[in-house]
């Protein structure tokens, strides 16, 4: 029977419970986990799946999601013994830069504190235990929507740090669209000043973090400004010709042609000619899955 075909659903959960169309995409874990990587960066093109791969990856390592290895027993990932045992385990910060699209620093500086304001909420049962000191608890209460820069900068890795002391573990943390505030910052003339706070805000986070286990960050382009890396030596970049996860975001030919044998559409040499696809690392052409799943829905090719 066809899986239903939902466009804009980029919660994994949801995707999988209400049984949508889904192309597996989970070996992806393997792969990044084997890897080893303690900062990976990948880059792709708008509606390439970014979102929805790093919602998969929360659902996979967090403990928030532990006993729920069900959203993947009927996917690849779940065929390997080894990963069944790592659902669930890990304490995971997950946070997308997507909605920070300000005209002015200040305007981001709220924006921003609201976002890390929401994710410490998160964890209030955390600041409350009798793992943190009385100072500790006196900083989990300064991130709040009024603090300053160098508390917000700070954030990420103290939560780290927090985490790592109740759960003894070490952290992921998965950063969505990374770069759309910064555009927004060149664009409307506050760079400089954006450049300055993300690179401390990264650097704490990412590089001088020494709670972190792996992180992910995605984006559209590799970097804004060379500068805001710049202390980042530790960090992978995947970009559109890396070969490595060069066939996780997107779809490949044969994915597509799957997809069309569910849903009992057999115009496959059309599909081929209409599609000005994408090519990342020397892999074939990789499709757009915003395009093929409103083709599938609607049965038939946009111009």
């Amino acid at each position: 029977m066809a899986r239903t075909v939902a466009i804009g659903i980029q919660d994994f959960e949801e995707l999988i419970t209400e049984d949508c169309f889904y192309v597996d995409k989970t070996y992806f874990i393997k792969d990044w986990w084997e890897s080893k990587d303690s900062v990976t960066l990948v880059t792709r093109p708008r509606r390439f799946g970014k979102t929805l791969t790093m919602s998969m990856l929360e659902h996979f390592f967090s403990i928030n999601y532990a006993g729920q290895g069900t959203l993947f027993q009927n996917l690849a990932i779940w065929q390997e013994p080894k990963y069944r045992q790592l659902q669930g385990t890990y304490p995971v910060i997950s946070l997308s830069f997507a909605g920070i699209k300000e005209t002015d620093y200040e305007g981001f500086k709220y924006r921003m504190n609201q976002i890390l304001t929401d994710i410490y909420q998160k964890y209030r049962f955390v600041r409350d235990s009798e793992m943190l000191t009385d100072m500790d608890r006196e900083y989990f209460d300064r991130v709040n929507l009024v603090m300053g820069e160098n508390d917000a900068a700070y954030a990420l890795h103290k939560l780290s740090e927090f985490l790592n002391r109740y759960y003894d573990k070490k952290v992921i943390i998965l950063l969505d669209e990374y770069d759309t505030p910064m555009q927004e910052a060149y664009v409307n003339n506050y760079w400089e000043k954006m450049a300055a706070f993300t690179r401390s805000f990264f650097n704490l986070a990412f590089k001088t973090n020494i709670y972190l286990e792996r992180a992910v960050m995605t984006g559209i382009t590799r970097v804004s400004k060379e500068s805001i890396f710049s202390d980042l030596n530790n960090i992978k970049v995947i970009t559109t010709t890396s070969n490595e996860y060069a066939d996780v975001f997107g779809f490949t030919e044969e994915e597509v042609f799957a997809g069309m044998d569910e849903q009992g559409m057999t115009e496959k040499d059309e599909v081929k000619r209409w599609y000005d696809g994408f090519t990342f690392g020397e892999t074939e052409d990789i499709y757009n899955p915003w395009s093929i799943l409103n083709y599938l829905v609607q049965r038939k090719l946009s111009l």
